[in-house]
């Protein structure tokens, strides 16, 4: 049985980021999507609402790193 691959970077840190800095879009630049962590900079994380989607995506195991690959919880 194989697993698909999964992003090398902690979902807990992304989580922690994304719920305390999200508007600013730290877990972004985490994540390594630079382009779009900028563009949460100057919006204030597109004045809330993006940032609250970015924080239930991480929550669920959805978000993705800049390579593609899920950013999920290994326990």
């Amino acid at each position: 049985m194989t697993h698909p691959p999964v992003s090398p970077k902690n979902w807990l840190v992304t989580v922690l980021l994304s719920f305390f800095l999200g508007y600013l879009g730290v877990h972004r630049f985490y994540a390594g999507k630079i382009g779009t962590g900028v563009l949460m900079l100057v919006t204030c994380g597109g004045v809330g609402v993006w940032a609250l989607i970015d924080f239930i995506m991480v929550l669920l195991g959805r978000f993705q790193d800049s390579d593609g690959l899920p950013i999920k919880n290994q326990a």
